[in-house]
C-alpha cells in the first residue's frame, strides 16, 4: 500500500531535519499505527539512519547498531564495545569527523531501555552535549506506550523535557479509505473501516480484498492460519511490561458490559479493584471513556467503558467468544459469525464517524463543538449532540447505517419519531435546534425539508475527516 497522509507528522519531522540543528525527537503511538513506516519514509528523504531493536542482549543490540552504522561511518563496527556511553563517544567523533548530523532513528527503543535500564539517563547526558557542541538529530520511537511514559514522557523520566519535537502518532482518518481500496463508494469505505479502524498495518493486509470485507476478515481474522486470528494477545503481550493480565476486563467490554461495575461483576471483583486497570487500558489505546453529552468529564459516575476501535470491536465479538468453534469451522460457519456481529458493528462505526464529522460539517457562519452521544437514566437517547460555543445553536443528530439507504419514506418516519423525544439537556436554552439525519446513503429523490433539517451522507463524512 502506498505512503497515507502523515502530512502534519512528515512537515514536523522535515522540519527537525532541515534545521540542521541537533536535538532529539520522540515518536509514539499504538502498535501496527504505521509509526515505522513513517520514520523510514523520513529517513529516506533526509539521509539519515533508521535502526530497530527488538529483544536480543545488550550487547548483541550494540554490535547489531555498530553493523548498521558502518555503512555512514566506515570502520564504526570493527571494534567491540563493552557498554553504551563507549559506543555514543565513538559515534559522536566519527559523526562529527565525517559531517553527517543524522537523523538517527532508534526504533522498538522500550526493547533496548529493557535490557539497559541505565540507558535513558546514559542517553540524556549523551544528547545534552550533542546539543552543546552542534552534534547529531536524534529520535526516539516505541510503541510499548508504558515503557515510553516512564523513559521518555513522564515527568520523572530522565530524558523528560529533552525532546524538540513530541509526536504522537494517530490511527489513520476514514476520510483516506478511498485512496487504500481504489473507491469513493461511501457504503463500501464504511464497511472496510468497521472492519480495520484507521490502523495501516490492517489496512495493508485488506487492500488486496478490496470491497470485499466479509472473504477479507474471514481469511485473515477469523480462519485461525490469518494473521490476525491472535492479534489481541500479541498486542497486549508486546507491551513492556506485558499487559496480557489487562485480557479479561477487555473481554468483558466487548461482552457488552460497558460500566465499571458491570465490568467489575463479570469479573466478580469490587469496582475499585479495576480503576487502575482502566486507566491503563485508555493509556494504551485500547479502551476508552465515554461521558453523556452535557456532563463533566472529570465525573466519573455517569461513564462509560468502550473499546477503542472498530478492529478491537470486532475481534471481540468474532474470534473470541468462538475460538475453539474457530479451530474447525469452516468458511461459511467463519462468516456466520460476522455477519450476526455486522450490523451493530457497522453502526457503531458509523455513529463514531458522525460524531467526528459533525463539528466540521458546521454551517459556514457557526462553528460547533465536539460532538457526543446523549443518555440519562429515563431520558431519550440521542446518538450526536453538537452546541455552537455560546450555546445559541443545538445539533441533534440521528445516525442510521441502513446498508440499503435510506428513502424520502424513511427520512419521515425519522424525523416523526425524533421531534416526539425528548431533546437533550442543553446548558442554556438554544436560538435555534437542528436536527441532522446522517446515512451513508439516500436513495431516490431528496425530499423537500425545513431549513432546520439537514441530511448528512457518507460524501460529506468521508470530506469531512479527510
Amino acid at each position: 500500500m502506498q505512503f497515507v497522509d502523515r502530512r502534519e507528522e512528515m512537515r514536523r519531522l522535515d522540519r527537525a531535519a532541515a534545521s540542521g540543528q541537533p536535538g532529539l525527537v520522540v515518536v509514539w503511538g499504538r502498535r501496527r499505527v504505521g509509526k515505522s513506516r513513517l520514520l523510514a519514509e523520513w529517513v529516506g528523504r533526509s539521509g539519515g539512519l533508521y535502526w530497530v531493536a527488538d529483544e536480543s542482549g545488550a550487547a548483541t543490540q550494540r554490535r547489531y547498531l555498530a553493523g548498521e552504522l558502518e555503512a555512514i561511518l566506515p570502520g564504526f563496527a570493527g571494534v567491540e564495545y563493552p557498554d553504551w556511553p563507549t559506543l555514543l563517544d565513538r559515534l559522536s567523533r566519527d559523526a562529527s569527523t565525517a559531517g553527517w548530523r543524522g537523523p538517527l532513528v532508534l526504533d522498538e527503543f522500550p526493547y533496548l531501555a529493557a535490557q539497559t535500564p541505565e540507558l535513558p539517563s546514559v542517553l540524556q547526558k549523551w544528547i545534552d552535549r550533542e546539543k552543546r557542541q552542534g552534534g547529531m538529530l536524534v529520535a526516539l520511537a516505541g510503541s510499548s506506550q508504558r515503557m515510553m511514559q516512564s523513559s521518555i514522557l513522564d515527568a520523572t523520566a530522565p530524558l523528560y523535557g529533552r525532546a524538540d519535537e513530541v509526536l504522537k502518532v494517530d490511527p489513520l482518518p476514514f476520510g483516506f479509505v478511498p485512496d487504500a481500496i481504489g473507491t469513493k463508494a461511501a457504503a463500501s469505505c464504511l464497511d472496510f473501516y468497521a472492519c480495520w479502524g484507521g490502523m495501516p498495518r490492517y489496512w495493508e493486509l485488506a487492500t488486496a480484498y478490496r470491497a470485499n470485507h466479509e472473504h477479507a476478515v474471514d481469511d485473515i481474522v477469523l480462519s485461525p492460519l490469518g494473521p490476525l486470528h491472535d492479534e489481541v494477545d500479541r498486542l497486549l503481550r508486546q507491551e513492556l511490561p506485558t499487559a496480557i493480565s489487562l485480557r479479561p476486563i477487555l473481554d468483558a467490554i466487548g461482552l457488552g458490559a460497558h460500566r465499571s461495575s458491570e465490568i467489575a461483576a463479570r469479573l466478580q471483583l469490587p469496582a475499585t479493584a479495576i480503576t487502575r486497570s482502566l486507566v491503563q487500558l485508555q493509556d494504551l489505546g485500547y479502551v476508552r471513556r465515554e461521558t453523556p453529552f452535557g456532563s463533566d468529564e472529570r465525573r466519573g459516575k455517569r461513564s462509560l467503558y468502550r473499546l477503542a476501535d472498530p478492529f478491537l470491536r470486532l475481534w471481540f465479538r468474532t474470534v473470541a467468544p468462538h475460538r475453539g468453534s474457530l479451530r474447525t469451522a469452516t468458511a461459511a460457519v467463519r462468516r456466520g459469525y460476522l455477519q450476526r456481529a455486522w450490523p451493530q458493528l457497522r453502526a457503531e462505526t458509523w455513529e463514531e464517524l458522525c460524531r467526528q464529522a459533525i463539528p466540521r460539517l458546521a454551517p459556514a457562519t457557526t462553528t460547533l463543538l465536539p460532538a457526543a452521544r446523549s443518555w440519562a437514566a429515563g431520558a431519550a437517547e440521542w446518538d450526536a449532540v453538537s452546541v455552537s460555543p455560546d450555546g445559541d445553536l443545538l445539533v441533534i443528530a440521528e445516525c442510521k447505517a441502513a446498508a440499503r439507504g435510506i428513502d424520502a419514506r424513511e427520512v419521515h418516519r425519522i424525523i416523526a419519531a425524533a421531534e416526539a423525544k425528548q431533546p437533550p439537556p442543553a446548558p442554556a436554552r438554544p436560538k435555534q435546534v437542528h436536527l441532522w439525519i446522517c446515512a451513508p446513503m439516500f436513495t431516490g429523490p431528496r425530499p423537500r425539508l425545513p431549513a432546520h433539517i439537514r441530511l448528512v451522507d457518507g460524501r460529506d463524512v468521508l470530506g469531512a475527516l479527510l
